[in-house]
C-alpha cells in the first residue's frame, strides 16, 4: 500500500472506526466472559455431585477414608507440593490436589479438607451414600443404617431409606407449620402487645388517671391477647413434641454411628444412584429454594429471598422519591431560571455531586436524615415509644432517601439534555395557540422530553442497586427476621431495617467463618443480582420506548 493511500486511509477514519469497534468487542467478550464465569461458578453449587469414599494414607500414617464431594482441584509443581509435605515420585513434575467436602461439621470440626493426589490409595462411589442437608451444622454425609421412632427401631437396611422419605415429609409439613404459627400468629399478638403498651405509655404521658376507662380497656385487651398466646404456646408445644417424634441412624465415614433427629433435616438424597432426570429436577429445586428461602447458618445456608425483597423494595422507593425531585429541578433550571452565573455554578454543583463518594452520602444520610429527622419525627409523633426509637434509627425509608439524594444528579442531567433537544418552535407553536407557559410544559414539552427522564431513572436504578456503603449506614443489616412487608397494618413498614443482595455478598465473602462454603454462594448472588438489575433495566427501557413512540406521535 502506498503511503498516499495510508494517508487517505486514516484522513478518512477508517482507523479510528475498527479502534472504536475493537475497543467495543473487546469489552462485550470481558463482560460476557465475566458473567459466565459468575454463573458457571454460582449455579454448579447446586448441582447434585456424586460423593465419593476415598482411602488415602499419609507418608508413615495409617490408612483412613473420607467421605464427600469433590468440590474443587488444583494441579501444583513439585515445589509446591513439596512445601506441603508431598513428595511426587521420580520423574514426575507435576501433581494434584482436591477440595473434598466431607461435611459432618460438628462431628469433625471442619466442612472442607485439602486431599492429595499422591496420598489417594483408592476412590470408589457407592450406591448407598447419602447427603443430607441439614438446618444446624451444614450437611452430613454417611450410610443410613436404621429409622426411629421415640427411640423405637422402625426400619432399617434397604426399607429404612422409603420409612425415611414418609417421615421427612410429614417432619418437613410439621416444621413449616410450626414457623407459619410463629410468623404470623405470634406476630400478630406480639405487635398487638407492644400496641398496647405504647398506648399505656402515652395515656401516662398524658397524665391520665390510672383509673380512668381506658386503661381498663386496655388491660381487657391485654387478657384477650395473652389467651391467644396461651392457647398457641399449648399448640406449638404439642407440634414440637410431635416433630421430635422421629431419628435415623447414620454411620459416618470413620465408622462413628451418629443418631440424627429428623426436625434438624431440610433434604436427604442419595446422588449416586440418581438419574440425570432426577438430578435435574432435584437441581431445579434447590434453586428455587435459594432464591425463595430464608438464610441460614451466618447466611452460608439456606435462600436469600429477603435480601432479592429488600433490594427491589429499596430501588422502587428510591425511584418514586428521586423521579420528581430530579425532574422538578432539571425543569425549573431549564424552564424558569433566569441563565447566569448563578444557575452555571449551580449546574456545575449537580455535576460534581454526581463524583461525590458514596460513602460520604452515607454519613449524610445518617448524621441528617437518621438522628436529626428521624429523632424528632419520634419527639413529636412517637414519644411513647421511646427510649426505643421508631424513625429515629436506621430504616428502608432513610435509605431510600439516601439513595436517591445519591442519584438525583444523574436523573437532572438527563432530564436536562431531553429538554435541550426540543425545538424551540414546539413551545412557541403551543404558546401561539393560546396556551399559557405552564400548560405548554406540561401537556407539550414534559411528554416529549419523557424519554430521556426514563434514561436517567434507568442510569440511577443501575447505580443504586449496586451501592452498599452508604446503605451499611442508613438501614441495611446481616440479618433481617421480617420483611419491610406484611398483613399488619400500615403493611409497609418503611421504619424496620432490612437485607440488600449487596451487602449479603459483602457479608457472605468477606465476614463467614466458613470460607470454602461461601464462595458458591457469592458467585451465585453477585449473579442474581445482575440478573435483577438487568430486568430493572429493561422493565424501563420498555416504558421508555413506549414514552418515545408517543412524543413522536405527538411532534407528528
Amino acid at each position: 500500500m502506498s503511503k498516499q493511500s495510508i494517508s487517505t486511509w486514516f484522513k478518512g477514519g477508517s482507523p479510528w472506526v475498527w479502534l472504536n469497534a475493537g475497543a467495543v468487542s473487546i469489552s462485550l467478550i470481558m463482560v460476557i466472559g465475566l458473567l459466565a464465569l459468575i454463573a458457571i461458578r454460582g449455579l454448579s453449587h447446586f448441582w447434585p455431585a456424586d460423593i465419593v469414599s476415598l482411602e488415602y494414607q499419609e507418608p508413615g500414617g495409617e490408612v483412613v477414608t473420607l467421605v464427600g464431594e469433590i468440590s474443587d482441584e488444583e494441579t501444583l509443581t513439585a515445589v509446591q507440593l513439596s512445601n506441603v509435605g508431598v513428595e511426587l515420585p521420580e520423574g514426575q513434575i507435576t501433581g494434584k490436589r482436591y477440595l473434598v467436602k466431607i461435611g459432618n461439621r460438628d462431628h469433625f470440626g471442619l466442612d472442607f479438607r485439602w486431599i492429595n493426589g499422591a496420598w489417594i490409595k483408592n476412590t470408589e462411589k457407592p450406591d448407598y451414600l447419602v447427603a443430607i442437608e441439614r438446618r444446624e451444622w451444614g450437611h452430613f454425609y454417611g450410610y443410613l443404617n436404621a429409622v426411629k421412632e421415640k427411640g423405637e427401631l422402625v426400619a432399617t437396611g434397604q426399607e429404612a431409606w422409603h420409612e425415611l422419605e414418609e417421615r421427612l415429609e410429614r417432619s418437613s409439613a410439621l416444621f413449616n407449620k410450626i414457623k407459619r404459627i410463629e410468623k404470623s400468629e405470634i406476630g400478630e399478638i406480639n405487635h398487638g402487645m407492644e400496641s398496647l403498651r405504647i398506648e399505656t405509655r402515652r395515656l401516662e404521658l398524658e397524665g391520665v388517671d390510672k383509673n380512668d376507662v381506658a386503661f381498663s380497656e386496655i388491660e381487657q385487651s391485654r387478657k384477650v391477647w395473652d389467651s391467644k398466646y396461651a392457647v398457641l404456646r399449648d399448640t406449638l408445644s404439642a407440634l414440637y413434641q410431635e416433630l421430635q417424634r422421629d431419628q435415623i441412624v447414620m454411620t459416618m465415614s470413620d465408622g462413628r454411628d451418629v443418631e440424627i433427629s429428623l426436625a434438624k433435616i431440610v433434604e436427604v438424597y442419595r446422588p449416586n444412584v440418581m438419574s440425570w432426570t432426577d438430578k435435574l429436577a432435584f437441581y431445579g429445586n434447590e434453586v428455587w429454594k435459594f432464591v425463595s428461602g430464608d438464610p441460614r447458618e451466618a447466611n452460608t445456608e439456606g435462600g436469600i429471598f429477603p435480601a432479592i425483597f429488600g433490594t427491589v423494595m429499596m430501588v422502587m422507593i428510591m425511584a418514586v422519591l428521586v423521579t420528581p425531585f430530579g425532574v422538578i429541578a432539571a425543569v425549573y433550571l431549564k424552564e424558569y431560571a433566569k441563565q447566569g452565573p448563578l444557575i452555571r455554578l449551580i449546574r456545575i454543583a449537580v455535576n460534581n455531586l454526581a463524583g461525590v463518594p458514596s460513602i460520604v452520602y452515607g454519613v449524610f444520610g445518617l448524621g441528617f436524615f437518621v438522628y436529626f429527622l428521624g429523632g424528632n419525627i419520634d419527639e413529636l409523633f412517637f414519644q411513647a415509644s421511646l427510649p426505643a426509637p421508631t424513625f429515629g434509627t436506621p430504616g428502608l425509608m432513610w435509605a431510600s432517601l439516601t439513595l436517591a439524594i445519591l442519584t438525583v444528579p444523574v436523573v437532572i442531567v438527563a432530564t436536562e439534555e431531553g429538554l435541550s433537544r426540543i425545538p424551540r418552535n414546539i413551545r412557541e407553536g403551543s404558546l401561539a395557540l393560546g396556551a399559557t407557559k405552564a400548560e405548554t410544559l406540561w401537556r407539550t414539552v414534559l411528554p416529549m422530553a419523557a424519554p430521556a427522564m426514563m434514561t436517567g431513572l434507568i442510569l440511577a436504578v443501575a447505580r443504586a442497586a449496586g451501592e452498599v456503603a452508604p446503605l451499611m449506614m442508613v438501614g441495611v443489616v446481616k440479618l433481617a427476621p421480617a420483611l419491610p412487608v406484611d398483613s399488619i397494618a400500615p403493611y409497609l413498614h418503611l421504619d424496620r431495617q432490612f437485607m440488600h443482595l449487596g451487602f449479603h455478598i459483602y457479608d457472605v465473602g468477606f465476614q463467614s467463618p466458613n470460607v470454602e462454603a461461601a464462595r458458591p454462594l457469592v458467585y451465585a448472588t453477585a449473579l442474581l443480582l445482575v440478573m435483577i438489575i438487568i430486568v430493572l433495566n429493561i422493565s424501563a427501557i420498555k416504558i421508555r420506548n413506549r414514552l418515545r413512540e408517543h412524543s413522536k406521535a405527538i411532534e407528528n
